[in-house]
């Protein structure tokens, strides 16, 4: 291709939107949230902007715009920055790993007995699971017994182990705003090999997108709340299990990102499951490290399941 002194004055509109697009990958965190909740809205779906950048790309091909090639430099820098380590392969597992699976079963699951047994499958250690139904329950208990002797379930939340667990108790997340019975926070005590981990199980409110921007308040109260319990808890390390209802870089999760470490490989996109954007169920761990998270295939539910390997002692 030959490029002459005019491959530098066009595509100045695409130039411009390259530094655009970097400017809201480096510095998100500067969209208020004031309105809307802009900030966080942007924020579920960051990784996603380095589709903008390959449109952009091609589109400074087409025009053949060496201004806009130049500048795609900066978005891809950025990208790579936030993004770029979690398409590395995972570390070598180790003999001091854990693995976990979480997954939002759904309430309108029709087939607990294929879930409980695919989630099983996967032989984790540890199997957290929400939107549990009284009715249900008795299939989730039945069919993961003969591996999973020990669970513990408060309100529609729910942990399955292979080790033993002591001193489960509700952990009340409830926002303010809400009158009926809301029970869907779990915390319980796992007694491993390598020693004892408190482990939370949670549910966060649902967060809708409308007219007026994120609807994300009772979940930002929630996610405080949470944020206290485990800033609070005496056991290490801690492990948190849950459908968070937003993405880690979301700043709805301060509370708990701030503290706790997040996946250092893996998309793992897992809403919606039919076509996964984000991924909403999170691991995350304090005095340990969630070195790799990947999703498991579908079941009956909404959500994908993710299973993530935790490496303790670190």
């Amino acid at each position: 291709m030959k490029w002459d002194r005019s491959a530098w004055a066009r595509g100045r509109v695409l130039a411009a939107l390259a530094v655009v697009t970097a400017g809201l990958l480096a510095f998100h965190r500067a969209v208020p949230n004031s309105v809307g909740h802009l900030g966080s809205l942007l924020e579920q779906f960051l990784p996603w902007l380095g589709l903008v950048v390959v449109v952009l790309f091609l589109l400074a091909l087409v025009r053949r715009s060496a201004a806009a090639l130049v500048a795609l430099l900066l978005p891809v820098a950025a990208w790579t920055y936030l993004c770029g380590g979690l398409l590395l392969p995972g570390k070598t597992p180790g003999a001091h790993d854990l693995v976990v699976v979480q997954h939002n079963v759904s309430d309108v699951n029709t087939d607990p007995a294929g879930t409980a047994r695919a989630l099983a499958d996967a032989g984790p250690d540890l199997i957290a699971l929400e939107e549990l139904l009284p009715a249900a329950r008795p299939v989730y208990d039945r069919t993961l017994a003969p591996r999973y002797p020990y669970h513990a379930v408060r309100g529609t939340v729910g942990l399955w182990s292979k080790h033993p667990l002591t001193d489960a108790r509700l952990v009340d997340i409830k926002p303010r705003g809400i009158r009926e019975s809301w029970e869907r926070g779990l915390r319980a005590v796992v007694h491993a090999p390598r020693g004892e981990i408190a482990v939370y199980v949670a549910h966060l409110p649902s967060v809708r997108v409308g007219a007026s921007g994120l609807g994300s308040t009772w979940r930002d109260e929630s996610a405080c709340v949470l944020g206290q319990a485990v800033a609070a808890e005496k056991v290490k390390p801690v492990i948190l299990l849950g459908d968070l209802n937003s993405t880690v870089d979301d700043r709805g999760l301060a509370p708990l990102t701030s503290s706790m470490n997040t996946a250092e490989r893996g998309f793992a996109f897992s809403f919606p499951a039919a076509f996964p954007v984000a991924r909403i169920d999170q691991v995350m761990a304090r005095s340990a490290t969630v070195t790799q998270i990947r999703t498991l295939p579908e079941t009956g539910s909404d959500h994908l399941p993710v299973a993530a390997r935790i490496t303790l002692g670190q």
